[in-house]
């Protein structure tokens, strides 16, 4: 008995060990994708050595299929490089709680399945920044560097992101993501299409936690490194640290104030 035990025992190590690197290589494959440029033809560094430039200077990108598409694969690659990272406590629960009771084939299924329904809500709110990223372009509102042209949508922007940094629906989505426990208690269903619908499930709940902060991206610059950076940081640590959702109020705070100081 004893043996069978630690023959389970070094079999869900083993199991955890996979989908941890599973979720680095995820991570590192899409900030690598990511910093060559996520076949934009300019890097991210190149984009930030120009912060500060007249952005009209460049010429203005000429919208297709072919284009929408290529800005769509950028914005997905972005949020999977950005929001992995916190959510790979979740994924990584998931991990062992569904290795006890699966074989191991099965088991990364499930964990494959749960992943891939939490990228696809994030997929969801790639199409619609695309869609956003069309509008401010064609209404000028957007620089061809990808950053606010006008200081009240700038504005408007910083002021909303703060404020949903403050709302109490951004609060209850923010516990769902910071318990990983919790929601595994509270949303598990069995079988791969229950894997898949936790998934979504999760995903959902993150993405009410963090969209405001990734419109920020339209202030500062969506292929902003800085910015970049930052929000994947500070994502990270609002939903992993101690105290974390304070910390995220106090930086709605500093939204709203910053978004008012440009008004005047």
């Amino acid at each position: 008995m004893t043996s069978a035990w630690a023959l389970l025992e070094a079999a869900l190590r083993r199991e955890r060990l996979v989908a941890l690197i599973g979720v680095l290589m995820v991570v590192a494959g899409s900030w690598a994708w990511l910093l060559l440029g996520a076949g934009t033809g300019m890097t991210p560094t190149d984009m930030t050595r120009m912060v500060g430039m007249d952005g009209w200077l460049m010429e203005p990108a000429q919208w297709s299929i072919g284009y929408a598409l290529l800005m769509f694969s950028m914005w997905w690659v972005m949020m999977i490089a950005m929001m992995v990272p916190s959510a790979a406590p979740m994924l990584l629960l998931f991990a062992r709680v569904n290795g006890q009771t699966r074989s191991a084939s099965s088991h990364a299924s499930s964990t494959g399945l749960f992943a891939a329904g939490y990228l696809l809500v994030w997929g969801g709110f790639s199409a619609v920044a695309v869609a956003l990223q069309w509008a401010l372009e064609t209404a000028r509102l957007l620089s061809p560097m990808l950053e606010t042209s006008t200081v009240l949508l700038g504005a408007g922007i910083l002021i909303a992101a703060g404020l949903w940094q403050l709302s109490p629906m951004k609060g209850v989505c923010l516990r769902h993501c910071r318990t990983p426990l919790g929601f595994l208690i509270g949303h598990w269903r069995p079988g791969y299409s229950g894997a898949f619908r936790m998934g979504l499930a999760h995903g959902a709940w993150c993405l009410g936690c963090c969209w405001a902060l990734m419109t920020l991206l339209f202030f500062g610059g969506v292929m902003n490194l800085y910015w970049i950076i930052g929000l994947a940081v500070f994502v990270l640590l609002e939903k992993t640290i101690p105290h974390g959702q304070w910390v995220g109020r106090a930086v709605g705070i500093v939204l709203v104030g910053w978004g008012v100081l440009l008004l005047y």
